[in-house]
């Protein structure tokens, strides 16, 4: 349903009748014969089929009065553009490059009458604002250090793009390790409820402490499941018996911050989350005019998650940007920015890890953490630890201690539970295998066809479909153990041990870890690395590197989708590496929550 249009100049192209219909503006030029050599030469405007969508307009802006270029053409580019001055507004938008990345486009828009130009601003203003979905007010985090610096580049460079979006941002620049997790896990409920979203100006690591300082007090679920004969399975059995009930079963919160984020450090940079040191944030959330509803405070309505409003957004700018490029398909801070300020949604599975216990003496105290892209032990874990004694060497350090630690090639005693349920695929070698040969596994049931997680993945959806969707249950639809499910045991000498929530992409691994991961399917896949030839390790290292390759079919390698697994080692001799920070446990117990927290990205398109 649209007017009848109304003829305004439209720079670059000339007169152009221009109509408002129910999803965006329609414009026709007047002049047909000039219509394919002037649209195509438009500078930062797309080749359009003649109409702007409103879901790909980012703002309107009322301009000053100035001129506006006549149509181009042969005549024009050896004689040069007339231009009119006219009133003027522009029409801010989207299109993508040959690169695949989103870049800002204006289209201004010009008439002879200042009031016709301010109706038509109104008018659009309207429209663009019921576009549902996008933010009014954002907290921003900048890490200053991450990839040399790119943290308060990348933020100068978009910041404008918010501006003229109309969008309240309240702009921290970290000063010290663990700025964001304190600001984020003080937060008031009333204080939340004044912002849209949390935005992450970093890298991998930055973004899991906030994840972390956000779902710390809020998120409310019972411990992950556990195999029969574990000695904490009776203290799970009675959280869950209280779900059952219909009461909250709340997970246990560490005595101080510290506990959440254990290290040393006030120099981590993007690539590991900061170490916590609790102060008052000082913050005046409220200040800012909220699109939702006047928060009174009232205790009902306490924030948690997964809920249907609040996201978190990434502006790449750290050494891998594993999460950005596995939900958007770009490392582009751009891009990103223009689906945070276009208001894009899409879930994401998140991984919540359970320590019982630090170290094999240790006593039993259950602490918390979450991961969004990966947790790993062994191999992983020690690349982490290593790379702590080459801070000088800046990001170079990771290629360095990877080198080293892949040289000693330790592998650690350790077992393994995971739950096998209907929807499990498992990869995995016989008792009878050698596992020093490079034959493609057989698998226990039928290996099937890669489905790569996309835009609009029908995988997401059916898991998502499948679940509760009241909003009265909607807390709880982020447990997706099946009823159906045994525990699988695998034990012995393993490099390393994994779990993917996502597929991991980065730069040089183009495929990720796990190619066909999916974002929110309720998954993880696990990955199990046994002993093997340090020659045959680095064959499988290698094929990471490779588009297209297949780097789990050898047959020292366990791969298992599951949405709960179980972790026992008797040593402490390595580490976790959660999202890239260090979590000292010799047991721990993780399970998929799905579809925890929702991003503003819309899945990467290929």
């Amino acid at each position: 349903m649209q007017d009848g249009g109304e003829v305004l100049f439209l720079d670059g192209i000339g007169e152009v009748v221009v109509s408002v219909g129910r999803d965006g503006l329609s414009l026709q030029p007047l002049h047909q014969e000039l219509v394919s050599s002037c649209w195509s030469s438009i500078t930062l405007q797309p080749k359009l089929d003649n109409k702007i969508k409103f879901l790909d307009v980012y703002a309107i802006e009322l301009l000053d009065k100035g001129p506006i270029s006549g149509p181009w053409n042969t005549r024009t580019a050896i004689h040069g553009k007339t231009n009119i001055e006219m009133h003027r507004f522009a029409v801010h938008g989207i299109t993508k490059t040959r690169k695949r990345t989103w870049v800002p486009c204006e289209y201004i828009f010009g008439h002879k009458d200042l009031k016709t130009c301010k109706n038509w601003f109104e008018r659009l203003m309207t429209c663009i604002n019921n576009e549902g979905g996008r933010p009014k007010n954002l907290m921003v985090f900048v890490h200053p250090l991450c990839g040399k610096g790119r943290g308060v580049k990348n933020w100068e460079t978009v910041a404008p793009l918010f501006d003229r979006a109309k969008i309240k941002t309240k702009v921290i620049v970290t000063d010290r390790a663990g700025h964001a997790y304190d600001t984020v896990a003080s937060l008031s409920d009333i204080e939340l409820k004044a912002l849209d979203g949390v935005v992450a100006v970093g890298g991998d690591g930055l973004f899991n402490e906030i994840l972390n300082g956000l779902l710390n007090s809020r998120y409310k679920a019972s411990y992950p499941p556990t195999p029969e004969g574990f000695g904490y399975f009776g203290r799970n059995e009675n959280c869950e018996e209280q779900t059952r009930n219909g009461q909250n079963c709340s997970m246990p919160i560490p005595d101080s911050a510290n506990t959440m984020f254990p290290g040393n450090s006030s120099k981590r940079d993007d690539h590991e989350p900061l170490l916590s040191t609790s102060r008052p944030t000082g913050l005046e959330i409220p200040s800012l005019n909220s699109s939702k509803e006047p928060c009174t405070g009232d205790q009902d309505n306490l924030v948690s998650f997964p809920n249907d409003w609040f996201r978190l957004g990434i502006i790449p700018s750290g050494s891998t940007d594993a999460i950005v490029l596995s939900t958007t398909g770009e490392r582009d801070p751009v891009t990103s920015a223009l689906l945070i300020i276009l208001g894009r949604r899409m879930s994401l599975d998140i991984a919540q890890v359970v320590r019982w216990k630090s170290s094999p003496k240790a006593e039993v105290l259950p602490t918390v953490r979450y991961a969004a892209s990966f947790a790993g032990y062994g191999f992983y874990g020690e690349v982490i630890r290593e790379s702590e004694n080459y801070r000088w060497m800046g990001p170079a350090r990771y290629d360095f201690s990877g080198t080293m630690v892949f040289l000693k090639h330790r592998s650690y005693e350790a077992k393994v539970a995971f739950l096998e349920t209907p929807n499990t695929n498992s990869f995995t070698a016989s008792a009878e295998d050698d596992v020093s040969g490079v034959q493609p596994l057989q698998s226990r049931h039928k290996r099937p066809r890669k489905i790569i997680c996309r835009r609009n993945c029908f995988v997401c959806k059916e898991a998502s479909t499948s679940g509760q969707t009241s909003e009265d249950e909607i807390t709880d639809s982020s447990r997706t153990i099946c009823e159906n499910t045994k525990w699988v045991w695998s034990e012995g000498r393993f490099l390393s041990v994994g779990a993917a929530v996502i597929s991991c992409r980065n730069e040089r691994a183009p495929d990720g870890l796990v190619a066909d991961a999916h974002l929110s399917d309720g998954f993880l896949h696990l990955l199990l690395i046994r002993d093997c030839p340090l020659p045959l390790y680095l064959w499988h290292l290698t094929q990471f590197t490779k588009k297209g390759s297949e780097p789990l079919s050898f047959k020292f390698v366990e791969h298992h989708k599951t949405p709960a697994f179980t972790f026992i080692s008797s040593h402490d001799e390595s580490v976790w590496n959660l999202d890239g920070e260090i979590f000292q446990a010799c047991e721990v117990s993780v399970q998929a929550c799905r579809g925890l927290v929702s991003l503003f990205a819309s899945g990467p398109e290929v």
